[in-house]
């Protein structure tokens, strides 16, 4: 004769969570936005070139994803992979892979709330032209050396952008608890 074996799990404390809770796991965006003026204090305005990081992006093998352009808030870099940069005909387009600490999950948050959703940059320049027959002034930037990316609370470019990606893995790791769930209901006997 066989002898019946049930198991039984105390699911009182059991937390589930849907999809939408799900944190992402990288940012996209535009660091910057070709053609696009702005104005630079109350001194000067400003339009960036198209090929303007070319140069940089080609040479330059270690350049930082910050948060707010503070070094000691580090979100990627292109030297280890986490930070892609690259120009295309709008701007200077980034993907950075989140890191999973306290300043990558903050922002996270922030940036889901809608409360931070652009970027600025960190540059030398290294060609540019002025145009004083204009009040204010325009300069623009023909080239330049960049250092670092930061997805900001405050930017210089109001056309630039950043958005949260959700992780591929996601569907995934929601299908397996489900799939757990049910069987933990089948063998309490409730469907």
């Amino acid at each position: 004769m066989t002898k019946r074996e049930t198991r039984t799990f105390d699911i009182t404390k059991l937390k589930t969570r849907d999809a939408t809770e799900d944190k992402p796991s990288m940012i996209t965006g535009y660091a910057a936005v070709f053609n696009s003026k702005t104005t630079i204090g109350d001194w000067f305005e400003e339009i960036i070139e198209p090929g303007a990081f070319a140069r940089s992006l080609s040479e330059n093998g270690d350049i930082r994803a910050l948060f707010n352009h503070n070094w000691d808030n580090v979100l990627g870099r292109t030297k280890s992979g986490t930070l892609r940069l690259e120009e295309d005909e709008r701007g200077l387009k980034f993907d950075i892979e989140l890191p999973n600490t306290s300043v990558g999950r903050d922002l996270a948050e922030s940036m889901s709330r809608g409360d931070i959703n652009q970027c600025s940059f960190g540059f030398w320049i290294t060609e540019e032209t002025w145009d004083y027959s204009v009040e204010p002034a325009l300069r623009t930037i023909h080239e330049v050396e960049l250092y670092e990316i930061s997805v900001v609370s405050i930017p210089a470019y109001d056309d630039t952008e950043a958005s949260l990606v959700r992780s591929k893995e996601i569907d995934k790791s929601v299908e397996k608890r489900m799939k757990i769930l049910k069987q933990i209901k089948g063998v309490l006997g409730n469907e």
